[in-house]
Parts: C-alpha cells; sequence; structure tokens
C-alpha cells in the first residue's frame, strides 16, 4: 500500500513510518521538521520511504502527494493545550483547515485515519466509562480543533478516527511535555514531584501502540471505517497521584506532594472503555511499567532542552 503521512517525523511518525516500511508499505512523509528534529535518519536507506520537507497547510503541495497515495493518516498537528492556546491561529490552520483541504481532495477510494484524541471527553462523571457514545466536552482550544476536525471527517463516513489516551514512551522524536514523559523526567532529574489536581484521571497509551493501531486499521479498513474508536491501555486509567505511585515503583527516591499553588491548563477528567478497538482484536501491548522503565533508560540520554514542543 502507499500510504502518506503528514507530520511523519513527528513523535508517532518517528515511530510509524519505520513500522510501516517493515511491513512492506511504500511511504511519504511530509513533514516541516519544524523542530530540526533527525528522527528519520535510520530509515533513509529504505527504497520505499520518500521523504519531502514542506507545510501541511500548502494545498498545492498536498495535493499532488495524495494523487499517488492508497492511504492519508494526516498526523501533523500542533498538539497540546499550551501550544494550541499560545498560537491558536496556527492551530486552527495545522490541526483543522489543513484536514478539511485533505477531504477535498480525497478519493471515494482512498483510506484516511485521523489521529483525534480523547481529551475531546473533558470532564467526565465519576466511575462512568467514556465510550465513543458519550458526549464530547471539551475544555481546551486543542480538544475543541480535535472535536470539530473528527466531527467534519465522520461526518464524510469515508474514515477511520483514533481517539488517543495520552500518549507516553521513547520515540526518535521525543517529547518531553506528556504527562508520563513530564513525571518520569522530573523522577529521574529532580527526584521531586508537586501534582496539581492529583485527583484528576487520565488513560494511558505508548506510543509504540499507537503506531500499531493504525498498521492495525490498514489491514481492516472496510470493517472499521465510519466509526470513531478510543485507543489506550485499558488497565491504566490513572488519577495524577496514582501515576506518580506507579513511577516511584521505578524510582523509589520520588517524593511527591499535592498543592493547591498552581493549576493544569489542560483540565480533563475522565476515564476511558476501549472495548470497541479491542473487540476488532486490535490490544496494546506495552504497559505503564514498562514504559516507565523504558523512559528511565531515555534520560540518560537526552535531556529537557533537546526535546521542545513549543
Amino acid at each position: 500500500m502507499r500510504v502518506l503521512i503528514t507530520g511523519g517525523a513527528g513523535y508517532i511518525g518517528s515511530v510509524l513510518t519505520p513500522m510501516l516500511l517493515n511491513e512492506g508499505h511504500e511511504v511519504t512523509v511530509l513533514d516541516s521538521f519544524l523542530y530540526q528534529q533527525k528522527s528519520l535518519l535510520d530509515c533513509c536507506h529504505h527504497e520505499k520511504l520518500r521523504i519531502i520537507k514542506g507545510d501541511a497547510r500548502d494545498e498545492a503541495l498536498v495535493k499532488r502527494l495524495m494523487a499517488g497515495a492508497d492511504a492519508i493518516l494526516p498526523l501533523a498537528c500542533l498538539t497540546g493545550a499550551p501550544i494550541c492556546t499560545r498560537d491558536p491561529w496556527a492551530a486552527r490552520a495545522v490541526n483543522l483547515d489543513a484536514i478539511k483541504t485533505i477531504v477535498a481532495h480525497l478519493s471515494s477510494s482512498q483510506h484516511l485515519v485521523f489521529p483525534s484524541t480523547n481529551s475531546g471527553y473533558g470532564i467526565g462523571q465519576p466511575g462512568i466509562y467514556c465510550n465513543e457514545d458519550t458526549p464530547l466536552r471539551p475544555v481546551s482550544l486543542y480538544g475543541r480543533l480535535k472535536v470539530e476536525a473528527e466531527a467534519f471527517l465522520l461526518d464524510r463516513g469515508n474514515c477511520v478516527t483514533f481517539r488517543f489516551a495520552t500518549l507516553f514512551g521513547g520515540s526518535p522524536r521525543m517529547r518531553l511535555d506528556l504527562l508520563v514523559n513530564d513525571f518520569t523526567y522530573r523522577a529521574v532529574t529532580d527526584r521531586y514531584l508537586v501534582l496539581f489536581e492529583p485527583h484528576f484521571k487520565r488513560n494511558y497509551l505508548h506510543v509504540r501502540d499507537a503506531a500499531r493501531a493504525f498498521v492495525h486499521v490498514l489491514g481492516r479498513y472496510e470493517r472499521m471505517k465510519g466509526k470513531p474508536y478510543n485507543v489506550g491501555l485499558s488497565d491504566a486509567n490513572l488519577s495524577k497521584w496514582e501515576l506518580a505511585e506507579a513511577i516511584k515503583q521505578c524510582v523509589p527516591e520520588l517524593q511527591f506532594i499535592s498543592a493547591d499553588v498552581g493549576e493544569d491548563q489542560d483540565k480533563r477528567n475522565y476515564i476511558v472503555s476501549n472495548a470497541r478497538i479491542e473487540a476488532t482484536g486490535f490490544e496494546a501491548k506495552h504497559n505503564l511499567q514498562a514504559g516507565i522503565r523504558e523512559l528511565i533508560k531515555v534520560y540518560q540520554v537526552v535531556r529537557r532542552n533537546e526535546c521542545s514542543n513549543a
């Protein structure tokens, strides 16, 4: 299959691109390389890889690249509440308008798999799992743009959307702003955490399982299309306090307290059911503890100023 990935050198894309190549797919990556990342160097020997340095908002370029693709995976995104709040115009242009541009040039035979987020659930009800029929109430601009883009795509019909849990784990294009990655970094470097809203819960997912979800759907597209799917670790609906406890099991020196001196910009709080995608045969393979142990090794190699998402 010929696959076009916008943002293919990002946190997910840098894991997904070699995975697709190893499955025998032809892969075209469109990426602006905004962070000067070199995450695809180890893939450049693949004859089936093409890398285009460019902007996912460039309609003429995207249209030309789409013409040769069987599947389009629009990963290009300003990801997370802080960066979208800082630059709302760019966030809308990349996270929503660029998706509408892709749809304008999409043929009925092409597959489209869109990475959304379960942050769209916003603030859930205690003890009640959010499934794909739960009303969406995003609390950040990032969440609102993702929800709007997903609704636009699902209304069209020929697509699959993934409502990803909060990602964690090592990637050639590393990010330290994600909650597990951030907490583990602080545990390794500072041995100390101050938790705001420690009872707020989220679901979590290893970045390699996020990449595996794309591979999974490409082989089952006709059966799965037209629906959103929550994708996360079903045994990892955890509060921040529970997450800190899990990290302490791997970093015993870690000390943590809760405090009212600050607050999260992204105030989502919910638990999630991943039953729909699990019913298709997908199961996350990388558990939280293994991911934390992996991150401890990652942080012997990288430091925060090398992994900006600003």
